[in-house]
């Protein structure tokens, strides 16, 4: 039940979609399986089996589901496929097809393979929490986020929504809880890091270890700045945040998972499902509340995501500079 990854929107908050509005607009933009011809088809399914509805609300918290089914034609059978048909035309006609033909034939090739081609679908939830104005995509990267809201733009009359924009740069303010050791209210640092350059490649790794602050010293004096940082909020879900905004690798912590069983040791599919949907939510709007709040607030409507922090990379870059140790920067 829980999302993984974290990329967040945001919409009008309260927002007065109903579960039922929100499923019938869906609706329009069904998954329906693609045909033997028809390399992918994408639209909405039911998040949960067996219920027709496309939306699953709980406490005005809705779940969605996109589903997206390609057909698996490696190139390279296309490409082997195409040299024995040209092969053969060669062998008959006594000449190699020119480009025009060459389009064409590989057209007809991929029509010939794509009926005989497995399928593979893949899902991307979307939680909409109305109350608090959140939008947020279970995706691993930015494009996988993109096809959902785009779906949702298609979908939803009027569509509100927006990427979240927040008044400071995320890797200027992580930079600093690393140069300063100290984390914002509510979060701790954990071991998990990356620096990298900016406007370069150098790229600074740790990995499960003790993040020094002489050695973030001396990798922020020689111009690098936090663009990743795993940390824990309130001991109850560690995270890794981006210099994008984006949360990966969210995880329940055994406080939760205690909350979790003792709340649904007797509860059917259905129920353990809604209690599960209801936790989650609630922890992670409190969540991004929060980093919001870490980053300076939310960007006043129109603002660019880039604006700096109060104690933004430069700052923490200048703050390092100050150390005595001269020591020349470590590059792994």
């Amino acid at each position: 039940m829980w999302f993984k990854n974290l990329i967040v929107y945001r919409v009008p908050a309260p927002w007065d979609l109903s579960a039922e509005a929100l499923d019938a607009q869906l609706q329009r933009l069904a998954f329906t399986p693609g045909s033997s011809v028809e390399e992918t088809s994408i639209g909405w399914v039911p998040p949960r089996e067996g219920d027709p509805a496309l939306v699953y609300s709980v406490d005005r918290q809705m779940l969605i589901v996109l589903r997206q089914e390609k057909k698996l034609l490696p190139a390279k059978v296309v490409t082997q496929v195409l040299r024995q048909r040209v092969e053969k035309i060669e062998e008959e006609e006594g000449f190699k097809p020119g480009r025009k033909r060459m389009k064409e034939l590989k057209e007809q090739v991929r029509d010939e393979l794509l009926p005989r081609a497995f399928s593979l679908a893949s899902d991307t939830r979307v939680w909409i929490d109305p109350v608090h104005g959140w939008l947020v995509v279970d995706a691993g990267s930015a494009g996988k986020a993109e096809e959902a809201f785009s779906l949702l733009v298609k979908a939803i009359d009027r569509f509100p929504a927006r990427p979240l924009k927040v008044a400071g740069a995320p890797a200027g303010a992580m930079t600093a809880w690393l140069v300063s050791g100290e984390a914002p209210a509510g979060f701790s640092v954990d071991q998990d890091a990356e620096l990298k350059a900016r406007g370069g490649k150098a790229t600074v790794r740790y990995a499960n270890q003790s993040i020094e602050q002489d050695d973030i010293a001396r990798h922020t004096k020689a111009g690098k700045e936090c663009t990743k940082l795993a940390l824990t909020w309130n001991d109850r879900i560690s995270l890794v945040l981006t210099d994008k905004l984006e949360l990966k690798r969210i995880r329940p912590l055994d406080i939760l998972k205690e909350t979790a069983g003792s709340d649904g040791a007797n509860a059917d599919a259905d129920e353990r499902f809604a209690i599960d949907m209801t936790l989650m939510t609630g922890e992670l709007a409190k969540l991004l509340a929060d980093v919001v709040d870490a980053l300076g607030g939310e960007a006043p409507a129109g603002a660019g995501a880039d604006a700096p922090a109060g104690a933004g990379a430069e700052g923490a870059a200048a703050a390092a500079a100050t150390s005595t140790d001269d020591s020349p920067p470590w590059d792994p």
